[in-house]
């Protein structure tokens, strides 16, 4: 079963860069990349801290931090005082930042329908259940040594 544990991650390492790919370029034809979108969504509806995108999307503060400034410097968000934390503004989207994830989302919208395609509902809900799951217990050994450990096996999660 390992083997096809280890085919599966390499499987879903792959589709992650096609995935990537597709959105850099469907995010090109508005002057934005896949990492601006991933920003821009994250901060829609309830603005966010850097520390919470960063988070949330997996990736460095610092990378987070940098886009953040080219979306704020670009009237695409803005940062606003955060009544919890003095020195952790909140990012937010301008009303520009709200159109051009608006339109973003309308041409993702198109690429998904491609992509379902011949896919049932039922496939689709399956595929993401065992995704979530995988992503659940990866996370679950993140917090454990199991991941830097140099000898010995993995510990399943517990």
């Amino acid at each position: 079963m390992s083997d096809e544990i280890a085919l599966l991650v390499a499987n879903v390492f792959e589709a992650a860069g096609a995935l990537r790919r597709s959105g850099d370029a469907l995010a090109a034809g508005l002057g934005q990349s896949q990492a601006r979108w991933q920003l821009l969504s994250v901060a829609s509806g309830n603005p966010v801290t850097v520390a919470q995108a960063s988070r949330r999307l997996g990736v460095t503060r610092q990378g987070v931090q940098r886009i953040a400034n080219d979306l704020v410097r670009e009237d695409l968000a803005a940062f606003q005082p955060n009544p919890d934390h003095r020195t952790s503004p909140l990012l937010a989207l301008t009303p520009a930042g709200d159109r051009v994830l608006r339109e973003i989302t309308e041409r993702a919208t198109e690429v998904n329908r491609i992509l379902a395609t011949d896919l049932s509902p039922d496939e689709i809900t399956t595929a993401r259940s065992l995704l979530r799951l995988l992503t659940d217990r990866v996370r679950q050994l993140e917090h454990t040594d199991a991941l830097t450990r140099e000898s010995g096996r993995p510990r399943p999660p517990t």
